[in-house]
């Protein structure tokens, strides 16, 4: 079976980590895409705040078929 992919960049973020920043992303994104089936790791950044980090910043590619 041949497929089709669009991509688009999505940037989710997160107080917790990486991978609840990537899942805050993508949840968000299901709400009004359908069809994804794969994501890829772009840019990971972070912000600081007294020495600590904040929260977490992942932009991924997300792929998915279309219709």
């Amino acid at each position: 079976m041949n497929h089709t992919y669009k991509h688009i960049e999505l940037t989710g973020s997160s107080d917790k980590g990486i991978e609840d920043a990537i899942q805050s992303a993508l949840t968000k994104a299901s709400e009004s895409l359908h069809g994804m089936r794969w994501f890829e790791v772009i840019d990971t950044r972070g912000h600081i705040e007294h020495g600590r980090v904040a929260h977490w910043q992942v932009t991924i590619k997300v792929g998915f078929t279309l219709d």
